[in-house]
């Protein structure tokens, strides 16, 4: 297990933003990425969660009354999963660009065959 501070997980999870390309980010759409600490009881090895509707779901009317999309990216779990620093930065990364492959739409199967 690798402890880091909250600073520098969430710096890793910038890092991992910084990897999606800026066409793609310029795309995404009212979404709110937050790190949390714990992830849900009954759920110790989740990396991290997309809620919301997918950019290819929505509708005309879409936006009104709604709350916005998000991302949650679970430090505990990342850090007892990783051995060095170094992986746990690879780890929120792909996780980071998993969660936003749902926002455009992207199923976990086709996230896994691209390597997320």
């Amino acid at each position: 297990m690798v402890e880091m501070s909250r600073e520098e997980f969430e710096d890793a999870v910038r890092d991992g933003l910084d990897l999606i390309p800026d066409d793609l980010t310029a795309l995404i759409d009212d979404v709110v990425i937050l790190v949390e600490d714990q992830t849900p009881p009954g759920r110790p090895n989740l990396l991290g969660l997309y809620t919301g509707v997918a950019r290819t779901r929505r509708g005309n009317d879409w936006g009104v009354g709604q709350v916005p999309d998000r991302i949650i990216i679970y430090r505990s779990s990342i850090q007892r999963l990783s051995r060095t620093p170094e992986e746990v930065r690879k780890r929120v990364a792909k996780t980071v660009v998993h969660e936003v492959g749902h926002h455009f739409g992207i199923n976990d199967a086709r996230l896994r065959e691209l390597g997320y």
